[in-house]
This record gives C-alpha cells, sequence and structure tokens, in this order.
C-alpha cells in the first residue's frame, strides 16, 4: 500500500512504545479473558478517510483471528457519524490495541483532510498542490501517503532525490549561479533553486537550474517572476500559502504550490471507536 513502509514493524514498534515491557494493567484487571468485543470505528467530522489498513493491522496483531471489515474506501470523502470499520473479536487484545489504531488513522485522516481542502480550493486553474518534508521524525512515508490520499502530489521524499538550493547554500556557495554550478558538477539531474528575488532567476537558469522555487512571492510579484522564465522551467510557489491565498496564487499561472501546513499543522480528525452489541 505505501511503497518502501513496513506496516507490521510499524504496528509492532508503535505497540511496544505503548505496552512498554509490561501489559495493558487496565485490560488484564477489569475484563475477563474469554470476553469478546465488537465495535465500530465512527468519524465525529467530515472527513477525506486515510490509514484505515494500518488502522486495521493494530488489531490483527494482537488478535490474528480478529473479524475486522473495511466500510469506506481510502480516499472516501464521508460525512460525519460514517462508519467507517467493523471490529469483532477478543475483547482485552483490541482495547489494548485501540488507541495506537485510533491515533493513526486520525492523524492520517486529518492530513488527508486538509489536503482535500487545499485541493479544492485551486480546481480549474491548473496547479499541482505538493507537500514538503516538514513531518515528524519517522513518520514521512506516512504522513506523504496521507497527502495523496488527500490529493496533492509528493514533493522531495527526502536530501536523496534532488537538490534544493536554499538560500543557506547560496550564502556559503557565494551566489546563486554558483551554487548551480557546483550541483550539476555533481551529476545531480534535478536541481530546483529557491529564489526570493527576481534578480536571482536569470543566473539560476543559466546555471542549469530544472525548477525554480518563488519564494514567499506576493501574486504580483509571482507574476512578474513568471514572465522573466518564460516557461523554460517548471515553478514552484512557497512560502506563506494558506486556504486564503492559495487561489490567487494559483491563478498566476505557476505549475507547483508547496504547503508545509498540510502535515506540519493538520488538526486529528475526530474518529471514535464505538461499542456495539454483536
Amino acid at each position: 500500500m505505501i511503497q518502501d513502509f513496513d506496516i507490521q514493524a510499524f504496528v509492532s514498534a508503535t505497540l511496544r512504545e505503548d505496552l512498554g515491557s509490561g501489559v495493558d494493567v487496565t485490560s488484564e484487571a477489569v475484563i475477563p479473558a474469554e470476553a469478546r468485543f465488537n465495535a465500530v470505528m465512527v468519524t465525529r467530522d467530515p472527513i477525506t478517510v486515510a490509514g484505515l489498513e494500518i488502522a486495521a493491522a493494530f488489531f490483527r496483531h494482537l488478535d490474528s483471528a480478529a473479524t475486522v471489515e473495511l466500510l469506506v474506501k481510502e480516499g472516501a470523502r464521508v460525512a460525519p457519524r460514517t462508519a467507517l470499520m467493523r471490529i469483532a473479536g477478543q475483547a482485552r487484545a483490541l482495547l489494548t490495541a485501540e488507541r495506537s489504531a485510533l491515533n493513526t488513522v486520525q492523524h492520517l485522516s486529518g492530513i488527508a483532510t486538509m489536503t482535500s481542502l487545499y485541493v479544492d480550493r485551486i480546481a480549474g486553474t491548473g496547479a499541482v498542490l505538493l507537500d514538503t518534508r516538514k513531518t515528524l521524525p519517522g513518520l514521512r512515508l506516512l504522513e506523504k501517503y496521507a497527502t495523496r490520499t488527500g490529493g496533492a502530489q509528493n514533493h522531495r521524499m527526502g536530501l536523496w532525490d534532488a537538490a534544493m538550493i536554499k538560500d543557506n547554500h547560496v550564502a556559503i556557495a557565494g551566489d546563486v549561479a554558483e551554487a548551480v554550478r557546483r550541483a550539476r558538477a555533481a551529476g545531480i539531474a534535478e536541481i530546483i533553486v529557491e529564489v526570493d528575488r527576481t534578480d536571482q532567476i536569470e543566473p539560476a537558469l543559466l546555471a542549469g537550474a530544472t525548477r525554480l522555487l518563488l519564494d514567499n512571492m506576493p501574486p504580483a510579484m509571482l507574476r512578474e517572476a513568471l514572465a522573466l522564465i518564460e516557461d523554460r522551467v517548471p515553478t514552484e510557489a512557497s512560502g506563506g500559502v494558506s486556504l486564503d491565498t492559495i487561489r490567487d496564487i494559483a491563478e498566476t499561472g505557476v505549475n507547483f504550490i508547496s504547503v508545509g501546513r498540510l502535515t506540519q499543522s493538520a488538526p486529528a480528525a475526530d474518529i471514535g471507536l464505538d461499542f456495539a452489541l454483536a
């Protein structure tokens, strides 16, 4: 489902964090060993669904015989009070897995939901929404999966798959053109260059930049920059992008818009696990 992501390793590590070297003392003390549990996972918010398969893996990890039925598809946009999943199995096991499963689907659905709002806001402009590397350590593959589920495309997955020359790189290299030349000399195929002034555009292009990231430019300045670039390379707008500003940015004709808050600031979706009669 998620390339290069080991779901079982993630589930094991997360449960180990929650259980420590012991057990779920509450469930062990309160719930009879033979007790069964039937429940429905329900959203209280309107959401774009992401992470159900991973949530299901938590329940199956602790009760391999559990019955887990996914009631909606990944990426579905659903209304409040929609049932997402139905589970049945050993009560102790399912209650032990509950919090980790909910944390995961709440977080990923929150990201996917915010992403879908941004995607809707720029519909019809031709601009493509991108995420960034502003992800929680250890959760990048999951969070970037959630942005894809919400309708965005992934920017760089890490520091290895493209060069992105930013202001500090330029400061140390001496100027934009020298920084780009060094990246080209290193054999890097994709060289993204962040510029925050229009006088940096031509030197970056002449040196061999393959994409320009137009940083913190208001729409009028973006239009000026795009006129100078003349479609020679793809363009990306970034910095200060919100739901209130993204439409105006997209209508300048920029190719991509990257938004850090998709992963950095998305609120968790309100999703719960409700006891149900068998």
